[in-house]
């Protein structure tokens, strides 16, 4: 316990300082350096913060699937912590996030200046259409796209079936899709202060390509692997 709230307290501290340095001199610099310096330095800090204050040990599988040029991501969203460890591994990037991440005071307003993917739940078909639209410029400037396809944070034991999102802008822009299966439920479980030692586990899957298949037979290989890689890691 004393470990977490000093973790926590780290966590705070770091993000109200990097956010307001980074909306002070972050519009100053070019994006791919702007990038680097307000997610890229603000993740590792938080991200050693919590290896070394909360015992974890991060073990990650399947690098070597990276492919050379940036394409779409997709991620099983249990946690904080993928949000930046993602960051991390596949830089610069565009994140498809909720609008009213970006008002969120420091966070939201450095969040801001990095060109993330900010849709409106609430209107289905509007924000499938920002998604493709937004989604396939980013990937032409050569970010990378990551997108959490469940749509919500889910517990380490729950399932739940991809959006439309992902598959459609995969198919859309013609883009490999890679996958990140995570034990990060574990370690930081969503919306709990506590956090546990241990190891963590992360599998990055090899691209997956259309293979003139429809969009609900490709959705079902992507969640097939998913659903294996969860279950593997967890054993």
């Amino acid at each position: 316990m004393l470990r977490s709230a000093l973790f926590l307290l780290t966590y705070v501290v770091l993000t109200i300082l990097w956010g307001s340095l980074g909306v002070l001199v972050g519009w100053m610099l070019p994006y791919r350096q702007r990038f680097a310096f307000i997610i890229g330095t603000w993740t590792a800090m938080v991200l050693w913060a919590f290896e070394h204050l909360c015992q974890v040990q991060v073990e990650v599988e399947g690098q070597e699937h990276l492919p050379a040029t940036p394409c779409l991501v997709l991620a099983r969203h249990e946690s904080t912590w993928e949000t930046l460890f993602l960051q991390q591994l596949f830089a610069p990037q565009a994140t498809v996030i909720k609008k009213e991440l970006l008002a969120i005071p420091f966070f939201g307003w450095a969040f801001s200046l990095l060109r993330p993917i900010a849709i409106d739940r609430k209107d289905g078909r509007g924000a499938l259409k920002t998604l493709i639209r937004e989604g396939k410029a980013r990937l032409e400037s050569g970010s990378w796209v990551v997108l959490f396809p469940e749509g919500t944070r889910l517990a380490a034991e729950e399932q739940r079936r991809f959006g439309r999102g992902g598959p459609a802008l995969a198919l859309a822009a013609k883009v490999p899709v890679l996958i990140v299966a995570h034990t990060a439920g574990d370690r930081w479980p969503a919306r709990k202060w506590r956090k546990s030692p241990g190891k963590l586990r992360v599998r990055i899957s090899p691209p997956f390509v259309a293979d003139g298949e429809s969009s609900s037979a490709f959705t079902a290989r992507l969640e097939h692997w998913l659903e294996e890689a969860q279950r593997d890691l967890r054993t």
